[in-house]
């Protein structure tokens, strides 16, 4: 707050009456749209239901100035230039109005003097008493410490020249060392500590909490961003240097403001809430918060909110289970959140959620999966979770969403080896089949990737070759795009290796494949171009040696037929005529 908004305080009751006059109408208007009758998209649904959501918390709030600091600043606007003023008002004033040193003055002097300059010369009354109500402030401040500089090395003044001892909030303390915290972080049970203290505490073998006793139920400590910022904002309001938090370079710095954290802060109270809608209303608008922007997902997951979300995820409430593994998804685009999901225990919540969730839980409980699997240990990780066979089942069930993003979590997971086998004897080659066989071609793409992958692997070759792939794969070398025809390609040619070779390439040569092979090795992909120079040479070789095998075969016939005609007994053959009848 600063000397020109006193005729803001002083008008208090107008304005307060005028702002809530504006946010019912706002809210009232809000409740009344009927989102089912407009055709807009559900990114703009959701932004709607956040600001609506924001504005039912503004009719609830009573943000009442302070009675006493109206009550002074009153009394000081009455008073002539010449009364003797209280010291204790003056002093107080100056705390609040946050003009307590040489630099904070000269700075609202400028401002007074550019509203002066804005008002064409007549400043008008109320400017004239904060004017007088300025100098009145400063010639007290001076009063009390005339060396007083810059804010940067001064002290708050103090009466008397006594110094005072500010009282650390107990709060703001480490329940271990009991000193301010520069670090504060979060365990399992919620508490929070300085991390050196506590990484110290677990160093010695504890697995319980120090402060409640409770068993821990994993090692993670997520930053408290939102207490250390209420530590600064703090040590600065009484004159103290902030505390020098360690670097720590893997967390970028956020811009949310402090009005955004605390907003933050009070949905993460709401999830730990025992109450049901509670918990819904906070999953949802965090969701939301996490859908916005990077510097919201870095500061919901410093404060603490992935353990809460997670423990959400097994919720009786079905669409509070949608709006926890949402928001997970959302804050797993940073890639920071990304490890902090996987050591908090998230995946079982997660897969849980993929199997007997909603269809949109489940779609977007695959897109979380996916999110996670970019990192390449997550992939072992995902797959050893019993992740793939859920995501199977949400290929062969799901809604056309459902099943893109099973298609592209499974085809991610299965760039790791291990998870190609798993995939393949959870039965995805037949769903793939039957996808690549839709009329619509809606999921060709993803299909085709997925083949190409599980064909380098030995089971994989297998169902692929007795699901009788052959025909619609050179159907697509010849017709499909040009992505298409490259996995296409790519999946015969390793078909065209080991047990199923003879079996492909025969297949293929009755499918014509030759025509189409030529054409992509000169009109394909690069990629798509040197797989069908491969499988040329592989097809070939094959026509080489059937060739071969078909001269054989037509030797080893001629020689048997000559034979057989040198085996055979002369016999005489009489005319009819020449018989004496």
């Amino acid at each position: 707050m600063d000397v020109a908004s006193c005729d803001q305080v002083l008008e208090r009751e107008k304005m307060i009456k005028r702002f809530h006059d504006v946010i019912s109408q706002i809210d009232q208007a809000l409740d009344g749209i009927s989102f089912d009758k407009l055709e807009i998209s559900e990114e703009v649904r959701e932004q709607v239901e956040l600001v609506h959501a924001q504005f039912k918390r503004a009719k609830e709030r009573d943000d009442m100035p302070d009675a006493e600091l109206y009550s002074n600043l009153l009394s000081l606007y009455n008073k002539s230039n010449d009364a003797i003023l209280d010291p204790y008002t003056l002093e107080r004033l100056a705390e609040h109005l946050q003009l307590v040193t040489i630099c904070d003055l000269t700075q609202e002097s400028l401002a007074l003097h550019d509203m002066v300059f804005a008002s064409g010369g007549d400043p008008g009354e109320n400017i004239e008493k904060m004017s007088m109500l300025l100098k009145k402030i400063k010639d007290f401040v001076q009063t009390q410490n005339p060396e007083m500089g810059t804010h940067s090395d001064s002290k708050p003044f103090l009466l008397d020249g006594k110094a005072k001892v500010p009282i650390v909030p107990d709060d703001f303390r480490c329940p271990i060392s009991l000193e301010l915290m520069k670090d504060p972080v979060i365990v399992a049970t919620g508490q929070t500590y300085e991390r050196a203290c506590i990484e110290m505490w677990l160093a010695s073998s504890h697995d319980t909490c120090p402060k409640t006793q409770q068993r821990l139920s994993n090692s993670s400590l997520t930053p408290n961003y939102v207490l250390r910022s209420l530590i600064e904002q703090w040590c600065e309001a009484n004159g103290m240097d902030p505390p020098k938090c360690p670097s720590r370079p893997t967390n970028p710095s956020s811009a949310c403001s402090s009005s955004e954290l605390a907003n933050i802060d009070a949905l993460l109270c709401k999830l730990s809430s025992p109450n049901l809608d509670d918990q819904l209303a906070a999953a949802g608008e965090l969701r939301l918060l996490a859908k916005r922007n990077v510097d919201n997902r870095i500061c919901i997951a410093k404060a603490g909110a992935i353990p809460l979300l997670i423990n959400l995820l097994s919720s009786k409430s079905s669409r509070t289970q949608e709006h926890a593994v949402t928001a997970l998804l959302n804050l797993s685009i940073h890639d920071d959140n990304k490890a902090m999901i996987i050591s908090s225990g998230a995946l079982p919540g997660i897969v849980r959620v993929l199997r007997d969730g909603s269809m949109e839980a489940r779609e977007n409980a695959a897109a979380t999966l996916f999110s996670l699997s970019v990192v390449d240990e997550y992939k072992v990780t995902v797959g050893a979770s019993g992740a793939i066979p859920a995501l199977v089942s949400l290929l062969s069930e799901g809604t056309h969403r459902g099943k893109k993003d099973a298609a592209t979590a499974l085809f991610n997971l299965c760039i790791y080896q291990g998870n190609k086998g798993k995939a393949v004897r959870a039965g995805v080659v037949p769903l793939v089949m039957g996808l690549l066989t839709e009329p619509a071609e809606s999921m060709l793409d993803e299909s085709m990737a997925i083949l190409a992958l599980l064909s380098s692997h030995p089971e994989g070759k297998s169902a692929i070759a007795a699901a009788q792939a052959v025909p619609l794969l050179v159907e697509v070398i010849a017709n499909g795009s040009p992505r298409n025809r490259e996995n296409a390609a790519a999946t015969l040619l390793n078909l065209s290796d080991g047990e199923e070779q003879l079996g492909t390439m025969a297949a293929a040569q009755e499918c014509g494949i030759m025509g189409p092979l030529q054409e992509l090795a000169i009109s394909g992909t690069e990629r798509g171009k040197r797989k069908a120079v491969q499988l040329l040479e592989r097809m070939n070789g094959f026509l080489v040696q059937q060739h071969e095998a078909y001269a054989q075969a037509e030797a080893s016939t001629q020689t048997r037929g000559h034979i057989h005609a040198q085996s055979e007994p002369r016999t005489t053959v009489t005319s009819a005529d020449s018989v004496d009848t």
